[in-house]
This record gives structure tokens, C-alpha cells and sequence, in this order.
């Protein structure tokens, strides 16, 4: 490392009044600010609504229907209530808004009083009130999921409502006899649609995590986690984007969108890569990026690992441990990136003496026990439901360790709070991703498009790969992840599965790609958050994210050529192709960045991308290539270095 990049600006530095806190509040900017009497109300029911779904799942269980129904409606309540329909409607709560909020009662109030007749008429022999109730329902939905993420998965799940009547008139393989208004939406609005496993899983899980990392933010873990980062790697080269990296998959994981990471994180990160001298698309780019890698760390991977135990059967568990490596190759390569642009650059790191002192925060370190604790007792085969609930009991008993730290009634009931408000984005998602599954269900279009699938591959596996890589990055654009994978995986998983590829393989596949339409142009909703947030311009950002991600889009297709990589097979070889890939990501990162120990030209920054495509490639030869040509290349570099430097102190001589 040379001098000029070790040494910091103090001047520069001196005037960045480092705030270690994220700004949590961020991903609830579209909330209302509500006052006096409605907004203590507002607080209150919010509470309420967590502690009822946490003594539900650990000591009352309720029966199926009535407890996802109770789940959409309390949190539609307090949806209606503090997200505005409309920009003028965010100081005061609307008339229409009570309305919603009111229907929203209604209807779960219809479905219980009827439970019993349901469970056999909806969807086969409706009686009018339930398609008006159902009716009313899937606007709700479909309203509150607007509000909350957006257009773009509403008018999805409006395409698809559509294409239930118009079915009958389309051609080919996507031709189906047609439903009647009253079958389909009482058929919609029940267990196989909007009350699915997206809600499902919404319902048991991702609120009961989300309440969980309420808990780490409340108690200050969230911030231990920042400092920590910095106290790691604030001081080297570029350090605030590094600290974005750790940061993030520290607390990306236990956040169900990675928009919603970068606005948490990245009010912090952001500004302070552009103040050691980052450009601001590259500081929004490097935050979306690595937020984004939150999704697919685990343990909990940004709930959609729940969803995908439940779609195929596989254990919790063996899908965590699958996720390991491909999650550390993820966030190398982001590091690479991050640290050559750093060396270009001539960036600097934060002065130590501004950072968190390394051995007070290696004191802390039992903050981390609360996410050991859920690690371990996930690990042990305990449920989702008594690791989450112990996780958060964990959490609140290691905060009374420090007064620093200590949670009162006030900081748990402020906890309990900000777990159901978080948890309304995700809830309004998956029900709007129920409405697709349901559709998909029903129709068979699901299984008419894996037959496509496998029409337009062939017997090419490959081809089917990338042609699915394409339609879940097309159908992930402008959606959270989880919602993304939910639909894309009804769609698109079945073709794989039948062509012969693993249902782990295909599900990560999926997974994967849904994660990274966040970072893909021309709609890049993690890069837009944080182009947002750094000022610059978010086509421009997006595109940049793209660039740093690439490695990201070589590592789901070597789910299928090294499977080893998701810990299947022997373990001599799990370790093999994790070396050769981590190399080959750090030759891909030189590729993008044209940086090997100095500046790249074209050409060989194209040898150096062939070198990582051989590294990354499960092949002894190819591999031995690739090493051979960094080797090489290393080598002629300090000898022609050495040869220049010696030309110099000649010809200064003479």
C-alpha cells in the first residue's frame, strides 16, 4: 500500500462529525407524522399487534385461516392509518382511509363468523356476500400494497386477474376455460391465494424477525453493528464503503427488502464514502450492492428462505447452510470492488482516533449473542417460532448487561411498535403475491409455461437457465425480493425441476436472481434508494450497481456446474471450489475495475475476466489456467515494475 493512500487528510477528516447511529426511521418516511391523541392510538394498536402475534405463535396457536386473516387485517389497519393514498393526504389520516381501515375488520370479521361454511363453499359454490366480501378484500390488498412497495406489483397482480377472464380467448398454451366472477374471487381471496404461503410465512415467521430485529435496534445491537464495522475496517482505504459491506450483511439479513436496508444503513454509509472522496453514484452504488447481499445472508435471508422451505419440502435449516458460501463469495466480491476503486482513487481511510475504540468495542462483543443464540438454536432443529421468541427474549435479557443498553417498559414497547410497522410493507406484499400464486393455481399457467420452458431449451439446461435468469429479473423489477421470488418461483421452478435440475438448485437459482433485480437496470429499486439518498442521478446508479454486482450473476450458475458450493457432497471439495471461486471473484473484480497491482489495459482486463470464468469453472484444468495466468501476470508486473524504477534512478544519475 502506498503512502499517499495510508495517509490520512486530517484536515478532511476533522470536519466529519462521525454519528454512528443508522437511521432506522428512514424506511417509515412515508408514514404519516401523526399527533396527539390518534397518534398514541396509532402507537398503542401497533404494540398490541405485535405482542398478539408473538403470544399466538408461542403459547395459542389459532386455527389456519383465522390467524392469517387476523395478520392481514390488524396490519392493513395500521397500513390504512399511516400510509397516505395520495402526497396531500400524509398530515392527517383521510375519511377514505378510516373506511379502508373499517373494510378491513369487516371482512375478517365475515370470515371468521363463517369459518366453518367457507372452508367448503369459497372458490366451488360462493354465496353472493362472500364474493362481496372477497371482492373487497383483494382491493384492500391490492390498495395497501400501492401505497406500500409501489405500482408495479399491483398492476402485475391486475394483469394477472385479468388474464382469468380473458383466458378463454387467448391462444396457445395459454388458453384456459374461464371462471366465473364469483368462483374466482372467493376462490382468490382464500387459502390458495391471497391467504397462501407468502402470508403464510408472513404471518409466522417475517413478523416474528422483523419484531426480532425491533428488539437489536431498540436495545442499541443495531448500532454495535455499525461500530463494530467501522472499529474493523473504517481506517483502511475507502473505509466507509467497507463498513457498507459489513454493515449491511449484518443487518440486511434481518430486513425483508433491500431498499429498506439501504435507507437504514446507508443514511450513514453514504455520506461519509462521499466525503473520503467516493463519487456519489459510485457511494449509492457500493450500498445498494451491498445491501442487497443482506437478502441472501444467512440465517434468515431476508425471510424469503421461509418461503422457499415451504414451496419444496427442504428443511430450514439445510437451506441456510446452503446459502453460506455463495453469501461470503457475494460479499468479496463486493469488497474487491470496493477496495480497488479505493487504491484508484487515492482514497483514504476514517483517523482511528474518530472511530469506535477497537477494545471497547471488542468488549461488546456479547451483543452478538442474541443472533449466535437464533443461529445456534436454528442450527439444533428448533422451530422458526421458538428460535425467533427466544432470540427476542435473548435480546432484551443481554441489554440489561449494560445501562447503556437496557431495555425498560418505554424501549420494549417502542420495540414492539416498530416490529408491526415494519411488518406492514411485507404483509402487503405477500398478500398481493398470493393473488399471483392463486391465479398461476388455478389457471395452470404455471405448469403451461414450464412445458414453454422446456419447448424453447430443449435438452439445453443451460439455456433454460438463462432464459429463467431473464424472466425472474423481468417479473423482480420494481418488487420487494420476497414478493419477487414468490412469483417467480410459481412460474419458472416447475421447468427446471422437470428438466432435472435439484429443487435446491432451482429454488437458489430463482432465489438469487430475484434478489439482484434490486441492483439490475433500468428498474434497480436498491440503487434508486440510494441515489436517492447521495444525490446522484439513479439510471446512472443503477448501471454502476450492475457493474459491482457482476460477480453476482456468475455465482447462481455455479449452483449448477459446483454444487459443492451449497455444501453438497464431500466437504474436501466444498473447501476446493470455495478457494478457486473466491480467486476467481478477485479476477473478475479486477476485470470490472482494471486493477491488478496496477492500472489494466483492455485487452488484458479481458484476459483477466477469461481467467475468472476459468476459476470460477469447476474444472482441475481450467483452474490451474487461470491460477497460472494471475501467477504470471503477478510475476511480469514486479519485474517489469522493477525493470521501470531502475531505468529511472539511471537516467536520474546521468
Amino acid at each position: 500500500m502506498s503512502k499517499d493512500v495510508e495517509r490520512t487528510d486530517e484536515r478532511l477528516a476533522s470536519s466529519m462529525p462521525i454519528d454512528l447511529e443508522p437511521d432506522l426511521e428512514a424506511e417509515n418516511s412515508s408514514f404519516r407524522n401523526l399527533s396527539g391523541g390518534v397518534a398514541k392510538f396509532v402507537a398503542v394498536f401497533a404494540a398490541l399487534v405485535a405482542l398478539l402475534h408473538v403470544v399466538i405463535l408461542k403459547f395459542f396457536p389459532l386455527e389456519t385461516w383465522t390467524f392469517r386473516t387476523l395478520h392481514i387485517s390488524t396490519l392493513s389497519v395500521l397500513g390504512f392509518l399511516l400510509v397516505p393514498g395520495w402526497s396531500k393526504a400524509k398530515e392527517k389520516i383521510h375519511w377514505s382511509d378510516w373506511i379502508f381501515a373499517g373494510l378491513s375488520l369487516v371482512v375478517t370479521g365475515y370470515i371468521i363468523y363463517n369459518l366453518e361454511q367457507l372452508i367448503f363453499r369459497a372458490g366451488v359454490m360462493p354465496k353472493t356476500p362472500d364474493f362481496i366480501i372477497a371482492l373487497i378484500g383483494v382491493i384492500l390488498v391490492l390498495e395497501l400494497a400501492r401505497r406500500t412497495a409501489g405500482n408495479s406489483l399491483p398492476i402485475l397482480a391486475l394483469v394477472f386477474i385479468l388474464y382469468a377472464f380473458v383466458g378463454p380467448y387467448m391462444p396457445g398454451v395459454l388458453k384456459h376455460k374461464g371462471y366465473s366472477m364469483e368462483r374466482f374471487f372467493t376462490y382468490i381471496y382464500g387459502l390458495d391465494g391471497v391467504f397462501s404461503v407468502p402470508i403464510d410465512i408472513s404471518s409466522r415467521y417475517i413478523i416474528l424477525f422483523i419484531i426480532f430485529s425491533a428488539f437489536l435496534q431498540y436495545s442499541g445491537v443495531g448500532k454495535y453493528f455499525v461500530e463494530w464495522a467501522f472499529s474493523i475496517s473504517g481506517h483502511l482505504r475507502g473505509g466507509p464503503a467497507k463498513v457498507a459491506v459489513l454493515s449491511s450483511a449484518l443487518m440486511g439479513t434481518m430486513n425483508g427488502t433491500s431498499a429498506g436496508n439501504v435507507v437504514a444503513t446507508g443514511s450513514l454509509t453514504i455520506p461519509l464514502m462521499k466525503k473520503v472522496g467516493y463519487s456519489p453514484q459510485f457511494a449509492a452504488a457500493t450500498e445498494a450492492v451491498a445491501s442487497t447481499g443482506g437478502q441472501i445472508m444467512p440465517p434468515i435471508m431476508g425471510a424469503g428462505v421461509f418461503i422457499m422451505a415451504e414451496l419444496t419440502g427442504i428443511p430450514y435449516q439445510r437451506i441456510m447452510m446452503a446459502g453460506i458460501v455463495p453469501a461470503i463469495l457475494y460479499f468479496l466480491s463486493v469488497y474487491f470492488m470496493v477496495d480497488f476503486e479505493a487504491i484508484k482513487q487515492k482514497l483514504f481511510g476514517l483517523p482511528r482516533h474518530l472511530l469506535p475504540s477497537r477494545r471497547k468495542v471488542m468488549k461488546q462483543s456479547y451483543l452478538f449473542l442474541p443472533v449466535v443464540i437464533l443461529f445456534g438454536l436454528l442450527l439444533s432443529g428448533k422451530s422458526v417460532v421458538y428460535a425467533g421468541f427466544y432470540a427476542i427474549i435473548a435480546s432484551w435479557v443481554i441489554s440489561l448487561v449494560s445501562k447503556d443498553t437496557r431495555m425498560g417498559l418505554t424501549k420494549i414497547f417502542g420495540a414492539l411498535e416498530a416490529g408491526a410497522k415494519g411488518s406492514i410493507q411485507l404483509m402487503a406484499v405477500c398478500a398481493a403475491a398470493g393473488i399471483i400464486m392463486g391465479v398461476i393455481a388455478l389457471t395452470g399457467v404455471g405448469l403451461k409455461v414450464s412445458a414453454l420452458l422446456l419447448t424453447i431449451a430443449g435438452t439445453s439446461q443451460l439455456l433454460a437457465l438463462l432464459f429463467t435468469m431473464i424472466v425472474v429479473i423481468i417479473l423482480g423489477m420494481g418488487m420487494p425480493t420476497t414478493a419477487a421470488y414468490a412469483v417467480a418461483a410459481s412460474v419458472m421452478a416447475p421447468g427446471l425441476i422437470r428438466m432435472g435440475v435439484e429443487p435446491l438448485l432451482a429454488h437458489m437459482f430463482i432465489f438469487y436472481f430475484a434478489c439482484l433485480s434490486a441492483i439490475t437496470p433500468p428498474v434497480a429499486l436498491a440503487a434508486y434508494a440510494g441515489a436517492g439518498i447521495s444525490g446522484s442521478d439513479p439510471m446512472k446508479t443503477g448501471f454502476t450497481s450492475f457493474r459491482l454486482g457482476i460477480a453476482s450473476y456468475i455465482v447462481p450458475f455455479m449452483f449448477f456446474y459446483a454444487p459443492e458450493i451449497l455444501l453438497v457432497g464431500e466437504l474436501s471439495d466444498t473447501i476446493l471450489r470455495t478457494i478457486t471461486a473466491a480467486i476467481g471473484v478477485y479476477a473478475l473484480a479486477a476485470s470490472m475495475q482494471g486493477w491488478f497491482f496496477g492500472p489494466v489495459n483492455r485487452f488484458m482486463r479481458v484476459m483477466f475476466f477469461g481467467a475468472a470464468i476459468s476459476l470460477i469453472e469447476p474444472n482441475i484444468l481450467f483452474d490451474i489456467l487461470g491460477l497460472s495466468f494471475l501467477v504470471g501476470y503477478y510475476l511480469f508486473r514486479k519485474v517489469f515494475s522493477k525493470g521501470t524504477e531502475s531505468a529511472q534512478l539511471t537516467s536520474a544519475s546521468q
